[in-house]
């Protein structure tokens, strides 16, 4: 286990230094820096001087009582003024208490930075109750050793994003935080490309439609997802029909927000969920053997965190599911 870390900053008219440790200044640096400065909230005032760590860990930080101005514990929403001192603790990164396994992967990306995987069906992605061996999370850190981010804690090592269980497909693995930060925010910003096949019941008449629809927590069964109009979350889907069969329909669906169950629930909410799906198609028969939904996380496209290049990578489909489109 490591120490933890401090950091103390002093917030004065004039900066000494620029690099997030000791003096930060506000009126040295021009007007414009000081209307950044001073009177902002601290979250921004924190992420922006201390580049590695995200807003929302040191909103998780300020949460737990674990930045202190003047002495006192603050509120994410604390403003900042000349005078202040300001005092950060990072808490010591602990050991998981989950193992590496030597799990075959199918990478189809990787560099210093990121990694990124071709999950099978059935794989969960990071331990959980009654998931802690043979997980993604399990095999990336066999596969990675100790370079993987932290900034999702110590059961989910260097995912930004995932998958469910049983959907197939890529998934990006972040080797550090600097990478974690600039694809976790290519996500919230939308320009993270994700695009999902699958085999959906039904025919959709339309070549193209568009699914903007708020998804939350189902108000009666809790662990399903459903269109929430009152509490749920934007969402977003763009559909794409590939090929039409006799009682299916194979589409592409690019995501534009990433919610949980997002397709599934969007596509369920159309009267055409996917061919598999116990969960979102209850009732409907599948005459076909599958072990869940018949959905897979085809094309991933990001622009490189170090480089800015434009990244894409393309999964194959699965044996299961090329089979599919071959007997239907």
């Amino acid at each position: 286990m490591e120490d933890s870390k401090v950091y103390c900053l002093h917030i004065v008219e004039e900066a000494e230094n620029a690099d997030g440790m000791g003096e930060v200044g506000i009126d040295g640096a021009g007007e414009a820096d000081k209307a950044a400065m001073e009177n902002s909230r601290i979250d921004i005032v924190l992420s922006s001087r201390l580049k590695s760590l995200s807003r929302s860990y040191v909103q998780k930080l300020l949460k737990e009582g674990k930045v202190q101005v003047n002495g006192q514990a603050v509120k994410p929403n604390y403003h900042v003024k000349c005078g202040d001192d300001i005092r950060l603790e990072l808490p010591p990164v602990t050991a998981p208490d989950i193992l590496p396994e030597r799990i075959p992967l199918d990478i189809l990306y990787e560099d210093e930075d990121l990694l990124v995987v071709n999950k099978p069906k059935g794989m969960v992605v990071h331990p959980a109750p009654g998931h802690y061996t043979g997980t993604l999370v399990n095999a990336v850190m066999e596969h990675c050793k100790d370079n993987l981010s932290g900034i999702n804690g110590i059961l989910r090592p260097g995912i930004v994003h995932r998958i469910d269980r049983d959907t197939t497909g890529s998934i990006i693995i972040c080797k550090n935080d600097f990478a974690h930060n600039h694809i976790a925010a290519q996500l919230k910003g939308h320009s993270l490309v994700r695009r999902y096949h699958a085999i959906c019941y039904g025919i959709l008449k339309e070549e193209e439609t568009t699914i903007s629809a708020p998804i939350g927590r189902h108000p009666i069964e809790r662990k399903k997802m459903a269109v929430n109009e009152k509490n749920g979350k934007p969402a977003v889907t763009h559909i794409k029909v590939l090929r039409r069969f006799e009682n299916y329909t194979y589409v592409e669906c690019r995501l534009e927000t990433g919610r949980t169950h997002q397709i599934r629930v969007h596509m369920a909410s159309m009267g055409h969920p996917l061919l598999g799906d116990i969960m979102y198609a209850p009732g409907r028969k599948c005459p076909h053997k599958l072990e869940g939904q018949c959905l897979h996380a085809k094309i991933l496209g990001f622009h490189h965190p170090r480089t800015g290049q434009y990244i894409e990578t393309d999964a194959p489909l699965p044996d299961y599911f090329q089979h599919l489109l071959d007997i239907l």
